[in-house]
């Protein structure tokens, strides 16, 4: 039972790692440069690290919730 919940924990937090890394490398490619004031760029770079917590780790909810649901579809006959 509890090793069960260890597999799942060490599931979802390479989930969420490799999302956040994937969501990164994209966020990297678009040009922030005119929208930073000058002066503001350590600020601008912290936002950014949120946005892409944010969304990489939405993604890997849903990712691991679509997973989840597609094993407890054998309880559905």
């Amino acid at each position: 039972m509890f090793s069960s919940i260890g597999v799942t924990a060490i599931i979802s937090m390479i989930s969420h790692l490799i999302f956040i890394y994937i969501t990164w490398r994209v966020i990297t490619t678009i040009n922030f440069d005119p929208l930073i004031r000058k002066g503001r760029e350590t600020e601008a770079r912290v936002l950014i690290i949120f946005i892409t917590i944010t969304i990489g780790t939405g993604v890997s909810r849903f990712f691991l919730e679509f997973l989840q649901w597609s094993q407890d579809l054998l309880y559905l006959f």
